[in-house]
């Protein structure tokens, strides 16, 4: 088939930047040969061409080309699979910071760990080209859509009207890219639909007049955009072209000099005013069927079977799974094993000194020293002489005891070594041990302690129920909080409110039998010292009886439930950057459903991207009143941030801040806790001053291992070096 080509020169550009296709001059050409397309033949009377080409504009921040997932790609000189738009967008605002690295050494990838990136760099340049790529077709379909050339046409009056709102949407879309622009580049070539189509030099805009540009088109066109939260999902509204305002305001210190907090505010206000809610469910934000979920204002949406890219979710969910990850657990047919997080992203969630606990928490508790043994093969384990079921001796004085799960009806023995030689059974049953005597029988299921005098042959068999006891513990020193058994490990487990004070563990509601520790040491002693818990929380709680030593541990709970790591077989440090298992993994996204089903295709993602939502205006409110704006309501700042806090912690108010901790260094976290791989990680710690030059560091900020300060030129990226050298109106600016 002919193509027809509409160009919008950018000086030294990876490609001529394509619209629509072709090779005729005169773009108002009637083509002679049906085959050829041209704007006559696109944009007619019938509106239905005018939705397809506006359905190929929202499509520019999905696909790659004109076949999927590769194929006819819109821009050249990069692998089309590396070159989608989000999944480029994605590598500036993320691989750059704290929250994420990667494992492929592809071209100078590596240079956005080290910070130190030049105007040569290819994703860089790709990823300018794709956002100017993005603003031609967008001004290409404005100039066809003016009243007059709609006039010309005969387009019917009802469809002008819609047409309007295509219009609307578009100038939105065209914002977004000049918006990515401002907030990554500075100041850069500037075209509208006002400039003639055809080669030219684009002027440079500063940063600054780029900014009222976007002020300007943003509220001149919403009052043709449709209501917020009316438009189809996944097409802009009026809340779409507030939410970017917002952005733009948040950020105008950065990027004029100037504040506009207020302004910020005010739109702010104007969404929180729209009725968009908050998604109870925090993970379902980040599932195959998201687009049912509340409070995601814009997506970039995919689907596996009709939208089909290397890019976007299918790039972030295949490439955050490695090692010993299960890629039928995130809905996908394999993994990329390239995406992890820093140590310094993790201790946003999790405080330092219980780190080592949060992983630990994930291993057995330490078993028995090397004290003399008895063995008590029988049903419960097959009749077999093993290490773990075993009584033992602490003190060495024939003194035995250990515990064991055993089932109703099972029976077993009790020998002095790992052989039968020396068997002992009961006959009677008396309570004493009989030479070869006959299976010891078990009546009901349950969790057993046996003690034997291995001198007198004396031996008791009680079945136990634990629970904790003590002024830190829900009941007080008046009833149980009781444990429950984990048969997977051979623990008794409970999560629980703590307060500060004591506590022990006990049997049967009783203190016939009780385990306290002496010497704090975590081995526990019948009728031992109680146990302290220094400050009040949410505390998981294990004691591993079994085979003494009987040790325990209190554990800070980690409930946020945007705590979406994985750690198995990951060292949190990372000496190694292209080594997968060096940092901890991210499962935030998956290709599976709320109900746990995969999504259309295991390759090719259905989740969407939620490119802006709710709780991004909850914080970005805060944000702004912190900063000195005004109009805003400071108590509901502060209970919209405890909102975001509350729905992580599963609607547990007790995670909720005080006005005293609400503080900027407090959101600047909580962003990161909250918006973890969603492209705001960047401009967040450039607008806080903590993305180059500052103390803040994270592993190979500046080319090291533990990271360093980088020059501030490193705040904004560079224009490609080819684009200058092409055109004479262009010069990098630094600020």
């Amino acid at each position: 088939m002919k193509t027809r080509k509409l160009y919008l020169y950018i000086a030294g550009a990876i490609a001529l930047i394509m619209a629509f296709t072709s090779c005729t001059k005169d773009l108002d050409t009637i083509p002679l040969d049906p085959d050829e397309v041209t704007s006559a033949s696109v944009y007619t009377k019938d509106l239905t061409n005018y939705t397809k080409v506006l359905a190929k504009l929202y499509a520019g921040l999905s696909v790659t080309g004109q076949e999927g997932p590769a194929g006819m790609g819109d821009i050249s000189g990069l692998d089309e699979g590396f070159s989608q738009y989000l999944r480029l967008y994605w590598y500036a605002q993320e691989l750059s910071t704290d929250e994420a690295i990667i494992s492929w050494n592809d071209g100078n990838l590596r240079d956005f760990h080290d910070q130190d990136w030049s105007a040569s760099n290819e994703f860089l340049a790709a990823l300018y080209y794709r956002i100017y790529y993005q603003i031609s077709v967008t001004n290409e379909f404005l100039r066809e859509t003016t009243p007059s050339r709609l006039d010309e046409r005969g387009v019917a009056e009802a469809d002008k009207t819609v047409i309007n709102t295509y219009r609307a949407e578009a100038r939105f879309l065209r914002a977004l890219s000049y918006y990515h622009a401002i907030d990554l580049f500075g100041s850069v070539p500037f075209v509208t639909e006002e400039d003639n189509v055809g080669s030219f030099f684009p002027e440079q805009i500063s940063r600054a007049d780029l900014f009222n540009f976007l002020e300007s088109e943003l509220t001149s066109i919403e009052n043709d955009l449709m209501d917020a939260g009316t438009s189809a999902y996944g097409r802009a509204d009026k809340g779409a072209a507030w939410m970017l305002l917002a952005r733009l305001y948040l950020n105008a210190e950065v990027y004029i000099g100037q504040s506009r907090y207020t302004e910020c505010i005010t739109y702010c206000g104007n969404i929180l005013d729209a009725g968009y809610t908050l998604e109870p469910e925090f993970a379902r934000l980040f599932m195959a069927d998201n687009h049912t979920a509340s409070g995601i204002i814009f997506p970039i949406t995919f689907d596996g079977t009709f939208t089909r890219t290397w890019g976007g979710t299918t790039f972030i969910i295949h490439a955050a799974v490695g090692g010993t990850m299960a890629p039928g657990d995130f809905g996908i047919d394999g993994g990329w094993a390239g995406l992890r997080t820093t140590r310094s992203l993790v201790e946003k969630f999790i405080d330092p000194s219980i780190l080592k606990s949060f992983t630990a928490s994930r291993t057995p508790l330490k078993g028995s020293k090397a004290y003399p043994v008895r063995y008590v093969p029988g049903d419960h384990n097959g009749w077999a002489h093993d290490d773990n079921n075993v009584i033992a001796s602490v003190n060495s004085d024939d003194n035995y005891e250990g515990y064991f799960w055993m089932t109703d009806g099972s029976g077993f023995k009790i020998t002095a070594d790992n052989t039968w030689d020396e068997n002992y059974g009961d006959n009677e049953p008396d309570g004493v041990l009989d030479l070869n005597g006959s299976n010891i029988s078990v009546t009901g299921d349950g969790y057993y302690k046996l003690y034997v005098n291995w001198a007198t042959k004396e031996y008791t068999f009680e079945k136990t129920e634990w629970g904790i006891i003590g002024d830190a513990t829900p009941g007080g020193w008046d009833a149980d909080t009781n444990m429950e058994y984990d048969a997977e490990t051979g623990e008794w487990v409970l999560v629980a409110n703590l307060s500060a004070g004591k506590l022990k563990f006990r049997a049967n509601d009783g203190w016939d039998l009780n385990y306290g520790d002496n010497g704090a040491d975590g081995i526990l002693e019948s009728d031992g010292a109680d146990i302290d818990v220094l400050e009040p929380a949410k505390y998981e709680i294990r004691l591993k009886l079994g085979v003494p030593d009987y040790t325990y541990s209190i554990v800070k709970t980690i409930s946020d439930e945007r705590i979406m790591f994985y750690s198995d077989g990951q060292s949190i440090e990372i000496n190694e950057i292209f080594e997968f298992t060096e940092g901890w993994a991210v499962t935030k996204f998956t290709n599976l459903t709320s109900g746990g089903v995969a999504g259309s295709h295991l390759t090719y993602t259905d989740t969407d991207f939620p490119l802006f939502r709710i709780a991004d205006v909850y914080l970005m409110y805060a944000e702004a009143i912190l900063r000195g704006g005004t109009g805003g309501d400071p108590d509901l700042a502060l209970e919209l941030v405890n909102r975001v806090i509350a729905r992580g912690y599963a609607g547990d108010e007790g995670a909720n801040i005080e006005s005293d901790d609400l503080t900027l260094d407090f959101i600047l976290d909580e962003r990161a806790r909250e918006f973890l791989w969603e492209t705001h990680r960047r401009t967040d710690l450039v607008r806080f001053g903590k993305f180059s030059n500052s103390d803040y560091v994270w592993a190979w900020k500046g080319g090291v291992p533990e990271g360093q300060p980088v020059d501030s030129k490193f705040d904004i990226y560079p224009l490609p070096a080819s684009d200058i050298a092409a055109n004479p109106n262009l010069e990098q600016v630094y600020y």
